[in-house]
């Protein structure tokens, strides 16, 4: 593996215990960054932090990043325990149902929005001013392949994607005359948990649009992730970049 310079940055990831999150922490941690692992599920937190038998590089925090007070609460204590916060990586989310628009509830359509888009708005809000006063950082955002195609049977996931898609393109210009640079990207399948939230059915659909034929990878995902996060990203913000096995047409 060659391995991106990310000696000694700190780097909180959402949605670290598992999946996509906890590669990328793996990829980060073995390029030299220190990390901040933030996710809901207290027992997979700890058990991430065993597997990766890091103590010294690592932090962990139960939070719910749909919480305004404990993603300041999670921040200050991050902020306290590495002194800095230069990496955000947005990645936390959910699927959910499988259902046409028409049939979601509004606490289905909710529940996704609140995760998916809401959440990426508290953490970055949070960390921003923390990057500013440096001046310096590198945001990723973990949007989809949905957020810029629209799948069927997934508007609020889609709707939810496009709006990580164009608060990237804002956040990107609004900090574009500071050395904080960010970027989103849209995979496509992925092989991890999440698929589990969707039917049969619906993973078919997405695995017939790919022409590689196949899910990515988590390690896939972590490579492009900690490219962006790198010093070597500096002349690219508000971009989105596609890991979508040539599924993107855009």
């Amino acid at each position: 593996m060659n391995q991106i310079d990310l000696q000694g940055k700190v780097a909180v990831v959402t949605g670290a215990a598992r999946g996509i999150g906890l590669a990328v922490v793996q990829r980060m941690l073995a390029s030299g960054a220190q990390c901040s692992l933030w996710d809901k599920d207290a027992a997979a937190l700890a058990a991430a932090a065993k597997l990766l038998n890091a103590s010294d590089r690592i932090a962990i925090q139960a939070v719910d990043i749909t919480d305004e007070a404990e993603v300041a609460a999670a921040t200050a204590a991050t902020h306290t325990r590495f002194g800095a916060i230069e990496i955000l990586v947005n990645n936390a989310g959910i699927a959910g149902v499988n259902k046409k628009l028409w049939e979601c509830s509004a606490a289905e359509w909710r529940a996704v929005m609140e995760l998916d888009l809401f959440a990426v708005f508290l953490c970055c809000r949070a960390i921003v001013p923390l990057m500013l006063a440096r001046p310096a950082g590198r945001i990723v955002n973990v949007a989809s392949i949905a957020g810029k195609e629209g799948n069927p049977n997934a508007a609020h996931y889609s709707a939810a994607k496009a709006g990580v898609i164009g608060l990237t393109k804002s956040l990107g210009k609004e900090l574009a005359t500071t050395g904080i640079r960010v970027n989103c990207i849209t995979p496509a399948v992925i092989e991890t948990e999440i698929l589990q939230q969707c039917s049969p059915e619906h993973v078919k659909y997405m695995l017939s649009k790919i022409p590689l034929g196949r899910p990515g990878t988590v390690d896939e995902v972590a490579a492009l992730v900690a490219w962006l996060c790198s010093a070597e990203c500096s002349f690219t913000t508000g971009a989105v970049f596609d890991i979508s096995g040539g599924r993107a047409t855009y």
